[in-house]
């Protein structure tokens, strides 16, 4: 293994991208060539996928037995040639007669835990049984077939294991192991409790009674079909006839999980402690596993910490805790505790030690660490578990080796490889990101059939990969396929490939499944209804987004204004736009109380799709049913003119309005913004002067969309005045206002003219002075220390710097020197803020204009990362 793979280590060390941080991605790069991934470099060193999973196969597997192998190859050969073919039993008998084999019950044992632990086929296991039962001097023991049984029933073939037990039953005078202890323990690991004890009493009718093993096998079983009664009976019969032992604390300890009686569980173990009996390790495990399930993962590390300072053996109990927290995807709470606990100071299991340590490295993207990590335990001997094989996969789906991922995956039966959902993740995002859809379909249902459903983005992921390629029916079959798993998030399953239908423009494939969810009486989560709604929406169905719209309501989810405004808006395109607008108000208000909310939700969506003659048949309508217009009617009714250009129209409302009542800061505030938008500068100007006659404080949006406008149409004069205003009134400016000025300025000087003119009436130390010292700076009129922290200083002074200000000032140093921009990029990521699609833009159209394309393949790998995508004007650079 450590010699083929350095080969792999050299491979993930050159071709993984590097980010500008020198972390790794598995995004293929832009301008780089396609050879440059690390499967083609695998190529290129003459390894393939088989050859670095094959090198991992001795690690991961337990030695092998020749003759074992030898056995199960001829049994196995049988199966191919035909099951049922006389000549063929014959043939596999014979060559198993010439290996010479000395048949005992230690030998039976060994074959049939080999076949078990290989995952081998049940019925080769099953065969070598019946032929060891047929061979001169050999006997099957009550061992033997308590071995057999556990075969049969973990493999669940529950028909096949009671035509076993019919047939032995049948043949009862040719065995001589103890019949009906044989039969107990069959019907016991059968899931047949009932019949077990039948047999049971039947014995001790006859006075023969179970040995300790017999006792602890039909215990176990009761215990798992939740006979707890009865468990307890057996229990007391096992403990007064002295056959208590490590196996009974076990299966006792089982029994208080599985009745959720953990705190019982807890003191019985540290009742053994107290009566200075052994504990086992394997009992801990269980409670520890039981916590886990139950969130409580902080408790169980308590328990594991109590129990690990009495010197019990803990490895599988760490490792069952371990597990179930990166199963939960906890991983990064997990570390965080067993840092802050000091867990690993204490006296804790090696490979738990190891498993902690690889898992962090993974996290943190140290790819190369982890490799001679992993080599480290290698070569110290160290026999991976499930963490670790999970650990391997990932790693290679990080390394950008999805390949060899896939092999390592396909292979899993033989290496003993059992995934995570953590592993699982990876590998479905990797094989999406590669494109090959097809296999991650069937990892993905794998993962299903296994109890494991990976998390909400993976399934989007996946499930918009599928509708991309008009794989609706593989969508569909993961959806049954939950549904018939009867795991309890089928339901959200459901809903997750609603939405990422309806994200994928295929809302009727997703009203089928809604209609599916239905037929069950289960219905759709809040947000489902908002995503189904807004894809009829925008397929123009605005019948189908009604109905939902008040189906939804029947549901008790309260749906938004918003929504309400597109499903308005939607009718209002669609033909005979005032029949439809009109039949769901008259559905709302026969379902619903008439109250002055729901009018003013059509008044607002009628304004919204600019039919403002609907708005006021509805305001009529709301004055006819004896509801008076709140204010809030008034200024939807108002913007309902001004969103369709009526201005003579609002003008005439808002007159009409201040005949009914006292026009207040809001009505004034809500044309002012409306006019602004309106691109009526002349007329919020006018009425910003009323508001401040009557003695009425313009809203800070009212001075926001004015100056904007009024920069807009380069009335810069009128621009600085209104800030000069809102500097005294208020005593401050906003990012807003303060990101505009600094944003003109950029693009001209014109507005610095016109704050020199203005700039002398001033007291020099004022804010509003400070904000003409960065106008002048940011237009290049007024030379000064370009240094970052110093802009920003000044800035600050001014108003609150944001990330719009950041990234104007991110264009403003771009201008200059491309390698400052870097500076201020970390210096944005330290104040919290989140860089966003313009920030992303800002840098790498500035390093593609000095030709650094290399630089700005790596910044735009991270910023697709985020989701974000380039600007026109920058995607014409590439």
């Amino acid at each position: 293994m450590i010699k083929l793979l350095g080969s792999v280590k050299h491979v993930a060390k050159s071709t993984v991208l590097n980010n500008r941080n020198g972390n790794s991605y598995s995004y293929s790069a832009l301008f780089l060539s396609p050879s440059a991934t690390g499967s083609s470099s695998l190529h290129r060193l003459n390894l393939s996928a088989k050859d670095v999973v094959a090198s991992l196969r001795d690690w991961f597997k337990p030695p092998s037995n020749a003759l074992l192998d030898r056995i199960f190859t001829i049994l196995s050969s049988q199966d191919q040639a035909a099951r049922d073919d006389a000549s063929s039993r014959h043939a596999a008998d014979l060559a198993l007669s010439h290996l010479n084999i000395h048949l005992s019950e230690a030998f039976v044992l060994q074959v049939l835990s080999y076949g078990r632990r290989s995952s081998i086929d049940v019925l080769s296991c099953l065969k070598f049984f019946d032929w060891a039962g047929h061979q001169p001097g050999f006997h099957h023991t009550r061992a033997t077939f308590h071995a057999i049984f556990k075969i049969l029933s973990k493999a669940k073939l529950m028909p096949l294991m009671f035509e076993f037990l019919q047939d032995f039953m049948m043949h009862r005078c040719i065995h001589r192991v103890r019949f009906y202890e044989t039969l107990v323990m069959g019907y016991a690991l059968a899931g047949k409790p009932g019949m077990a004890l039948q047999l049971f009493g039947r014995m001790r009718f006859q006075g023969i009674d179970l040995d300790s093993f017999a006792y602890h096998v039909l215990l176990n079983a009761l215990v798992d079909e939740r006979c707890f009664d009865a468990a307890d009976m057996v229990a007391q019969q096992i403990s007064m006839r002295g056959f208590e032992d490590d196996i009974t604390c076990s299966i006792l300890v089982k029994c208080w999980c599985k009745q959720n009686k953990l705190e019982e569980a807890e003191a019985y173990l540290r009742s053994l402690v107290e009566s200075r009996k052994p504990v086992n390790g394997h009992a801990v495990s269980i409670v520890v596993n039981a916590l886990c399930k139950g969130n409580r993962f902080k408790h169980a590390a308590t328990l594991l910490e109590e129990f690990t300072e009495l010197n019990v053996p803990l490895e599988h109990a760490y490792g069952i805790w371990l597990h179930n927290v990166v199963q939960l995807g906890r991983l990064n709470w997990s570390l965080d505790f067993i840092n802050s606990k000091k867990l690993l100071n204490k006296d804790v299991p090696c490979l738990f030690r190891y498993n902690i340590l690889a898992l962090r490295l993974l996290r943190e993207y140290r790819l190369n660490e982890l490799y001679d990590l992993l080599i480290e335990m290698e070569k110290d001997g160290i026999s991976p578990d499930k963490i670790t094989m999970n650990v391997v996969l990932c790693f290679f789906c990080k390394a950008g080796m999805v390949d060899v991922a896939i092999e390592l995956y396909n292979s899993r039966s033989e290496l003993g490889l059992s995934l995570n959902s953590t592993a699982y993740s990876h590998l479905i995002n990797n094989l999406c990101s590669s494109g090959v859809i097809d296999e991650a379909y069937h990892v993905l249902r794998n993962s299903i059939h296994e109890g494991y459903f990976p998390s909400k983005k993976i399934f989007t992921i996946l499930a918009d990969a599928l509708c991309r390629e008009g794989k609706l029916d593989k969508i569909k079959e993961l959806v049954i396929l939950s549904l018939e798993q009867k795991f309890r998030p089928c339901y959200a399953v459901y809903d997750m490939f609603i939405v990422a239908l309806c994200k994928a423009n295929r809302v009727e494939d997703a009203y089928l499944l809604h209609g599916e969810l239905s037929r069950l009486n289960k219905y759709m989560l809040h947000e489902t209804y908002f995503h189904l709604i807004h894809g009829f929406c925008k397929s123009n169905r605005g019948d189908i987004a009604a109905t939902l719209l008040l189906e939804m309501q029947e549901r008790d989810h309260k749906p938004n204004r918003k929504l309400f405004r597109d499903v308005i808006c939607c009718l209002c395109d669609m033909q005979r736009p005032e029949n439809q607008f009109f039949k769901l108000l008259e559905m709302q208000l026969s379902h619903f109380e008439p109250s002055s909310c729901i009018f003013n939700y059509f008044i607002a969506g009628a304004g919204h799709a600019k039919k403002p003659e609907l708005a006021r048949e509805v305001f009529e309508m709301m004055q006819r049913s004896g509801i008076t217009p709140s204010q809030r009617s008034d200024i939807l009714m108002l913007l309902s003119y001004l969103k369709s250009g009526r201005i003579s129209d609002a003008l005439n409302f808002f007159n009409d309005v201040r005949q009914r009542r006292r026009a207040g800061r809001k009505l004034y505030s809500s044309i002012v913004v409306g006019l602004c938008k309106a691109d009526k500068v002349s007329y919020a100007l006018n009425f910003m002067r009323e508001m401040r006659n009557n003695n009425l404080l313009p809203s800070m949006e009212c001075y926001e969309l004015l100056i904007q406008s009024l920069c807009k149409k380069e009335s810069y004069g009128l621009a600085v005045s209104l800030v000069n205003e809102l500097e005294k009134t208020r005593g401050y400016i906003t990012s807003f206002i303060g990101n505009v000025f600094i944003l003109h300025s950029l693009k001209t000087e014109k507005l610095h003219a016109a704050w020199v003119q203005f700039v002398e009436l001033q007291d020099e130390t004022s804010d509003i002075s400070l904000l003409g010292q960065v106008i002048g700076i940011f237009s290049g009129c007024i030379e000064a220390n370009q240094d970052i922290e110093n802009l920003e200083e000044i800035i600050a002074k001014c108003f609150p710097l944001d990330v719009y200000t950041y990234n104007i000032l991110l264009r403003k140093i771009t201008e200059s020197k491309v390698d400052r921009a870097f500076e201020l990029y970390d210096c944005i990521c330290k104040k919290g803020y989140e860089p966003n699609r313009w920030t992303y833009d800002i840098i790498i159209h500035a390093l593609l204009r000095k030709g650094r394309r290399d630089e700005a393949q790596r910044w735009l790998e991270e910023m697709f990362e985020k989701g974000f995508d380039l600007t026109e004007g920058t995607k014409l650079l590439i």
